[in-house]
Order: structure tokens, then sequence, then C-alpha cells
């Protein structure tokens, strides 16, 4: 038997979610201990029945609790082009928020 999953979508990029996982997305606004809503569900499975967006799921929402905000590690960018002493280093880090999926809610009817 399956359990009750939602595919979410949150900064460009679609996350698998059950309640409970912890997953790590993009920076969100909210504050740590906060709760969060991801509004744009396109697909829910839940109670055995499965219901798949065009292109979102109508009245479905996944709830969580914002865990950490924080910065990934580093990432070097280095460009170099040869014999025209073309060389270009940075650095960069992305922001991130660590969610830890509480419930599913879809409205009745």
């Amino acid at each position: 038997m399956l359990s009750d999953f939602a595919i979410i979508e949150t900064g460009g990029k679609q996350y698998r979610v059950a309640p409970g996982d912890v997953i790590r997305v993009e920076m969100l606004p909210e504050e740590e201990r906060e709760t969060v809503t991801f509004e744009r569900v396109l697909l829910m499975r839940q109670d055995d029945e499965l219901r798949v967006g065009r292109p979102t799921v109508e009245g479905a929402q996944v709830n969580g609790r914002v865990l950490a905000q924080g910065k990934d590690k580093k990432v070097t960018v280095f460009k170099y082009k040869p014999k025209v002493r073309y060389r270009i280093h940075r650095g960069h880090r992305q922001r991130f928020t660590d969610v830890q999926i509480e419930d599913f809610e879809t409205e009745a009817g």
C-alpha cells in the first residue's frame, strides 16, 4: 500500500513530499518556527485517491513548518581563456530554507 504524498512546486523546482518529510528549498521569507503553506500542488495522493492537477490541484495545499534558514557550501566559479590573460574567479553561496512537512489540506467538495 502506498502512503499519502504530494508533488509541490516552489522556487522553480518540484519536490515529492509526505507528512513528516524534511526538505531543503530555495530561501523563503518566513522566519524559523513559522508555518509555511505551499499552494502549488501538482499532484496529490490522499486516502487512496490520486488527484492530478491541470496544472495545479484545485483547493489543495501542503502545510509545513520552517526549521532553519541558512547558506549552503560555497560553489567556486572559475572562467579561463587560454593565451589572452582572461581569468575570472568568483564564489557563490546559495541561501536555503529547511521545511518539515506537517499535513495536506483539500477543499471539501
